[in-house]
């Protein structure tokens, strides 16, 4: 009986020890994934900000030609 008793222990104590390693697996693997998640925001933010960057210097282009056609308009005025 004791043997027994022993045995069911051992096999208790596998299990418990197969599924902590699981869990720490499963943990490992979150991190990684939320690690590659924050890393592909962080580059989506960046191309964010230099899409921002390029619209505003064709805005103030845009806006340059537009004073100067303006200029131009009221210096022939003159």
């Amino acid at each position: 009986m004791m043997d027994m008793t022993q045995i069911l222990y051992s096999m208790e104590n596998t299990m418990k020890l197969q599924n902590r390693a699981r869990a720490e697996r499963r943990a490992a693997k979150a991190e990684q994934e939320k690690k590659e998640f924050l890393e592909k925001l962080m580059r989506a933010e960046a191309s964010k900000i230099e899409l921002d960057g390029l619209a505003s210097k064709a805005k103030g282009s845009d806006d340059a030609v537009q004073r100067d056609q303006l200029i131009g308009m009221m210096m022939a005025g003159f």
